[in-house]
């Protein structure tokens, strides 16, 4: 197993490029399903969970052919409807396969999700969603199973705003006979590419990135040809990195469109940040001012950036409150930042970050994604070594995150443990 260990100290500087967004391509690659044909997406970051979706696809029959985050994915023949539990308890966002099945072959059966260990999430919005549609949903020893001879347009409100949810039941209202409507939807910036990928193949969506969104359904789709959008949630960690170290770094593909909320906070916390071509040039401040934060549903402050501006905030001048409104349990990296000299308490879904002097390195454990990337930068700001271990959580959302810090003058390399 391997293992991330950063000599800390050292002040970044230079140019970074952001990879494709993993959020937006999982379920771009899954929308593949919904019309048979020669499909091609760019830009499709090297992570684990892409190549849990490759195994998923290929299990279900689809033809998957990559070079260079260039994806061929043939899905003229479609010979399974079942998401296998040894491949969907790796990663949540395969039950993202139970729309797009449905939709195109009336039957889909998938085992329900695992994932990172941050919450609940249950499925039961994307159920209900479907099931309004008309479909026939039966829980059968873990795996959900789904069935309708075709799906049916239908008006869905949503008790509160879901991503996956919000994708699930447009890409199913693309083929569905009839008009469905979705309120309370999820507007994050990966729901409007899906949209926009999805009208390319035929589909007629309006609505994306607000939260009503209106699905006009077809009878039939044709394949895509689509680049995958910069990572929004990797661009921020990159000047997140910039910050915490007073460094000066250009994040190449960072859009501030989609980072607003981010930008606005870390100006607070004294960063200088400003739009260049191509991406945003981040520099960080001689010393940190605590901020508050409190995440929230796009626009709001993602709950994806938490833990890396919680990293940030170990190290300001005063007291930083900071509250988390998305997943209930997204403060385990806690005790590993206290490990490191970090003066955090927690009540509820709240954290109180008294700002030290300084970081010290100290062995530490990831304990999901996000976490990861957190440890990361509080270890490129603290003294002396930093040893994380457990980053098979990192490589699931992060592409070669220490060769673009060691390019940036950051002193680290991932080790055999």
């Amino acid at each position: 197993m391997d293992k991330i260990v950063i000599h800390g100290g050292r002040r970044l500087s230079g140019e970074v490029k952001v990879s494709g967004a993993k959020n937006s391509a999982l379920p771009l690659l899954f929308a593949t399903l919904l019309a048979p044909g020669v499909h091609r997406i760019a830009n499709v970051p090297d992570l684990r969970d892409i190549a849990t979706v490759e195994k998923l696809l290929t299990v279900l029959g689809a033809q998957v052919t990559r070079k260079n985050g260039n994806f061929v994915v043939d899905s003229g023949a479609i010979e399974s409807v079942e998401a296998p539990y040894d491949l969907v308890r790796t990663m949540r966002a395969s039950v993202l396969v139970l729309g797009p099945l449905l939709a195109r072959l009336g039957h889909a059966r998938v085992s329900l999700p695992g994932g990172c260990a941050i919450g609940a999430r249950p499925i039961n919005l994307h159920l209900k969603g479907l099931e309004a549609m008309g479909a026939k949903i039966t829980l059968d020893h873990g795996y959900v199973e789904a069935r309708a001879k075709r799906l049916r347009g239908a008006r869905i409100l949503f008790d509160m705003p879901t991503v996956g949810g919000t994708e699930n039941l447009m890409m199913a209202a693309s083929l569905a006979q009839g008009t469905t409507v979705l309120e309370n939807a999820a507007c994050e910036p990966e729901i409007v590419e899906l949209a926009e990928a999805l009208n390319k193949m035929g589909a007629r969506i309006e609505g994306a990135g607000t939260d009503s969104v209106t699905i006009e359904g077809v009878d039939e789709l044709t394949p895509l040809v689509h680049a995958v959008m910069p990572d929004r949630i990797e661009a921020g960690t990159f000047m997140v990195a910039a910050a915490i170290t007073q460094g000066d770094v250009l994040v190449t593909g960072a859009m501030s469109s989609h980072l607003e909320a981010l930008i606005f906070k870390l100006r607070e916390a004294g960063a200088e940040i400003s739009e260049e071509t191509g991406g945003l040039r981040v520099k960080g401040p001689r010393k940190i001012t605590s901020v508050d934060i409190k995440t929230r549903p796009h626009p709001g402050f993602p709950t994806d950036m938490q833990a890396q501006f919680m990293a940030l905030m170990a190290l300001g001048t005063g007291t930083s409150v900071i509250t988390e409104n998305v997943f209930e349990n997204r403060f385990m990296h806690v005790c590993e930042l206290q490990r490191m000299g970090a003066n955090i308490s927690i009540e509820g879904h709240t954290a109180t970050v008294k700002g030290v002097k300084g970081l010290l390195g100290a062995p530490v454990m990831a304990t999901d994604l996000r976490a990861s990337a957190s440890l990361i930068l509080a270890g490129l700001a603290a003294d002396n070594t930093t040893e994380i271990s457990r980053i098979y959580h990192l490589d699931r959302g992060y592409e070669r995150i220490e060769e673009k810090l060691k390019s940036l003058g950051a002193d680290i390399e991932r080790v055999k443990e």
